[in-house]
């Protein structure tokens, strides 16, 4: 597990004054010595910018920035992802940043939002398993827009994603992540805009007047509804999670750059974002332990390129396979279980790469989920497949609702000589708890972007992101993603 504490990259932070009374007001002016949360955050972001990360941060960091650009770059070939970038295409736009995978150079509010919908096309990218938030997806494509644009340092842009991903998943923290559900919201999207918020607003470069009030500009557009587990195409989907969270933040941060203004204090006093969201905000989470709390280092890495509920049920299932020699012949039921608010995620999903009976049934025939085979729409009528899946029972286990590890499953075989076998995956590879190597990424990057790019650009595009922080322009990096 990482060690994210460190006293150099400690910024402190002094107590809130917040209220939540109805006949509480705005302030209009806000003054250099200003205690509400909207003011703690924007003072944080402005700092951090500059602020060196600590060196366990940074390599988790670097490792999350390339993995998003596996899930972007595998994604531009994805039906989502291609539907975007020619969406993007017929926008036109100022040739400001690019869009990966193709040579299209366009404004950065429009790079960012396909690059987000490439970057969730294919359910590689990563996942925070406390506030469920998929912050890779939508913070790196607004981060390398803006940074492409206006000439950022890999250093700066290495930090400016940190901070998208603490303002995404602190922003769920204050909500309450299962209050946010409860609601019929999306916690995934409620939380990318503001992702996406936090590394604009530090590449932008905003004082801290300017980005209080790009925090109110984004708090306007926070969105998202749970309705997204009926998207059967995966294309809406990929906007809900990452093109409307990215192009959002690049917006929020970008008009105010040009100049315009707006609410000094939307996270606090009356009809602040809090409590227009929550029923019982904790505000406080918004801002406890910046500096040396990094979400980035708690964010998990897939190993399988599907919804994240299933990482452990496939692990599960492959180390039970690999353990006993099973073969469906020798198979006559799986039980999966899973926590029961996966039950609606991953359930009876009509995509294979979120259809949990699907993907286990898959691996119970092959052996391992490849990229392809987890979006192949066409295995989930074949019959060999199809068999397997018959075996297969997803139930919901309360046991598994676990605070500490919110994503575990157990799978339970019978054989057909009467024998039960079982295993519960409580952290899949990829978590904190079971973390990937550097390595581990790069082969994982590799595997995704070089059927895009070939050998030799992957090659050398993965290389330069794991020495990031010594790139002196991000800009450099185009031609390397592009076609």
């Amino acid at each position: 597990m990482l060690q994210c504490v460190a006293a150099c990259s400690m910024l402190p932070v002094v107590g809130a004054k917040h209220a939540f009374a109805a006949d509480a007001s705005p302030s209009s002016s806000p003054s250099p010595d200003d205690t509400d949360i909207t003011a703690q955050l924007a003072r944080y972001i402005v700092a951090a910018r500059d602020k060196p990360l600590p060196d366990a941060v940074l390599v988790e960091c670097k490792n999350h920035i390339l993995d998003t650009f596996g899930a972007m770059v595998s994604g531009s070939r994805m039906r989502p992802g291609m539907l975007a970038t020619q969406y993007a295409r017929s926008l036109g736009g100022a040739p400001q940043a690019s869009v990966v995978g193709s040579d299209l150079r366009t404004s950065t509010v429009n790079a960012a939002l396909a690059n987000a919908m490439c970057a969730h096309s294919d359910e590689t990218d990563d996942f925070e398993p406390v506030t469920k938030a998929h912050p890779g997806c939508s913070t790196v494509p607004a981060a390398f827009a803006l940074g492409e644009a206006q000439g950022a340092s890999g250093a700066a842009l290495v930090r400016a994603v940190a901070l998208g991903y603490d303002t995404a998943c602190r922003l769920l923290m204050a909500l309450g992540p299962d209050l946010v559900r409860a609601s019929h919201r999306s916690a995934e999207g409620t939380a990318s805009t503001f992702g996406a918020l936090g590394a604009a607003a530090a590449l932008t470069r905003l004082d801290e007047r300017q980005t209080r009030y790009a925090i109110s500009y984004a708090a306007q557009q926070v969105s998202g509804l749970w309705s997204w587990v009926k998207d059967r195409d995966h294309i809406e989907k990929a906007f809900d999670f990452a093109g409307m969270g990215a192009r959002n933040g690049v917006m929020a941060a970008t008009m105010v750059q040009s100049g315009m203004t707006g609410v000094a204090d939307v996270l606090d006093g009356t009809h602040n974002l809090f409590i227009a969201l929550s029923t019982k905000p904790q505000p406080q989470a918004m801002i406890d332990q910046f500096g040396s709390r990094f979400f980035v280092t708690e964010t998990a890495i897939k190993t399988y390129s599907v919804g994240y509920p299933i990482q452990s049920p496939l692990d599960a299932l492959l180390t039970l396979r690999r353990q006993y020699q099973l073969t469906p012949d020798k198979v006559r039921t799986v039980v999966v279980k899973v926590p029961p608010d996966a039950i609606g995620i991953v359930g009876d999903s009509a995509m294979p790469d979120v259809n949990c009976a699907h993907m286990v049934a898959l691996a119970l025939v092959k052996g391992a989920v490849s990229f392809a085979d987890s979006h192949d729409v066409s295995l989930m009528r074949d019959p060999q497949i199809e068999a397997q899946r018959a075996k297969v029972t997803v139930v919901a286990d309360p046991k598994l609702r676990d605070p500490a590890a919110p994503r575990g499953g157990i799978v339970e075989v019978t054989l057909t000589d009467g024998r039960t076998v079982s295993h519960y995956t409580r952290f899949p590879p990829g978590t904190k708890e079971n973390p990937l190597s550097v390595a581990q990424v790069n082969d994982k990057a590799r595997d995704l972007m070089e059927p895009v790019l070939g050998q030799q650009k992957t090659a050398q595009l993965i290389g330069r992101i794991n020495v990031l922080e010594h790139v002196a322009n991000v800009a450099d990096l185009r031609p390397l993603f592009t076609a």
